[in-house]
């Protein structure tokens, strides 16, 4: 295995420094504990530029600690963020540049999260792969607080096989020292890779791939993306076995933690949940949880009584739509995306009939396009329930929505998993 020596000068050229802070930049994300936005950092950039090399050029660079920021799950429960300052986030991104190629062509081949030319959708086609070739049984691992609990000494003894340069090891030792601020007291941080840092996605792979290459030298078929994995077996016994040596590997020589209720055995036919679908034999469908969660966001979206014209409705939900079809595209939800637009068209209705506030403005809106009022149209525009009455589908039929830009999720292809395959 090749190792490499010196290092430090490639991540300080100016070239490489201009570049980490254009892809910082495209990443946004909120100030760390000095206050300095990415805006203001780009302002002043060949001054930073200068600054940061002359610090890195000369060893006498120093990490700063993390701001703390917790974020609600969408299941519940807090993830912990640490959010790096602006300079930290570039010298971190210029160290990723240099390191992500050296170490990328040494990873499992079905390691697909954090990874260039890799996606979540190569990993379900992967596991599907598998799943039809009579591995059908699957070991679901659960991980707790992965990123939070990686042992730095495991860490930097891995990193150390391939990298023999001083100056980038103290770099990155740095990082993983760097403590925590939080509500202005200081923290320190003893394990893990704070969520929120640039190159904490290269290091969890770094040191999950020691996991991956000891099932891969006992020919143990397994899929990861970040920190979901699955184990694939043949029989229900072999996957109970399997799952006992995972979880040695994961605990006793990793030092993480299984989570031993959310780590379970399942099989091809009762079917395997992987980020965000199921996988049945027959077909794939997006997980009941994802649905949910799609629902109460475009409930969120198309609130009747935000204030938000209608058209600018559209325009927001279909940024929202676009997203969530171009990643669901891979299931079977023919059926499901007619039944969602449905509802969402109704959504719709509602909002713009309770822009109307009264049923005088329904009257007018039906002169205006060459009704009379008839009995019974003397109706509460507010409620759920007229939505559906006819002759409020006559003054908005469904084309009425398209003409004002919605985009139709019936349109588009769907059940692509199995063209997502690339190896």
């Amino acid at each position: 295995m090749k190792k490499w020596y010196s290092l430090i000068d490639k991540v300080y050229q100016k070239d490489n420094l201009i570049r980490a802070s254009k892809q910082v930049r495209r990443n946004q994300g909120a100030p760390g504990i000095d206050g300095e936005t990415v805006e203001a950092y780009m302002e002043s950039l060949e001054e930073n530029v200068e600054f940061l090399y002359q610090a890195l050029s000369t060893h006498s660079y120093k990490a700063s600690p993390v701001k703390r920021v917790e974020i609600d799950k969408p299941d519940g429960g807090v993830r912990l963020l640490g959010i790096p300052i602006v300079k930290d986030r570039v010298v971190q991104q210029a160290l990723v540049n240099i390191l992500q190629p050296i170490f990328d062509s040494r990873f499992h081949p079905s390691s697909y999260g954090y990874r260039p030319d890799k996606s979540q959708h190569m990993a379900l086609a992967k596991a599907e792969l598998f799943l039809k070739h009579g591995l059908s049984h699957v070991v679901d691992m659960d991980l707790s607080k992965c990123f939070d609990t990686l042992d730095h000494q495991i860490m930097m003894d891995e990193i150390s096989k391939t990298i023999s340069d001083g100056s980038v090891l103290n770099l990155i030792q740095q990082f993983l020292k760097s403590g925590v601020m939080k509500d202005g007291v200081f923290e320190s941080s003893e394990i893990g890779s704070p969520q929120g840092g640039v190159i904490s996605p290269l290091l969890s792979n770094i040191y999950l791939n020691i996991f991956d290459q000891k099932m891969m030298a006992q020919k143990i078929r397994i899929v990861r993306y970040a920190d979901d994995i699955l184990i694939f077996a043949k029989t229900k016994r072999d996957a109970g076995n399997l799952k006992a040596l995972a979880t040695f590997i994961l605990e006793d020589e990793l030092k993480l933690t299984v989570n031993k209720e959310k780590t379970k055995l399942t099989s091809y036919r009762e079917g395997v949940a992987f980020l965000g679908v199921v996988m049945y034999p027959k077909f794939t469908r997006v997980d009941p949880k994802n649905i949910k969660r799609f629902k109460d966001k475009v409930r969120e979206i198309t609130k009747r009584n935000n204030g938000v014209p209608l058209i600018k409705t559209i325009g927001i939900l279909n940024s929202y739509l676009r997203g969530w079809i171009n990643y669901y595209c891979v299931a079977n939800i023919k059926t499901l995306v007619k039944r969602e637009m449905a509802w969402i068209r109704r959504r719709l209705r509602m909002k713009r009939m309770s822009q109307w506030k009264s049923w005088k403005a329904m009257h007018k809106e039906m002169r205006r396009q060459g009704f009379k009022e008839g009995n019974g149209e003397r109706m509460a525009v507010t409620k759920w329930k007229n939505s559906t009455v006819q002759i409020i589908h006559v003054l908005m039929p469904n084309q009425y929505f398209y003409d004002l830009g919605l985009i139709n999720l019936e349109n588009y292809e769907v059940g692509l998993l199995s063209t997502k395959y690339k190896g």
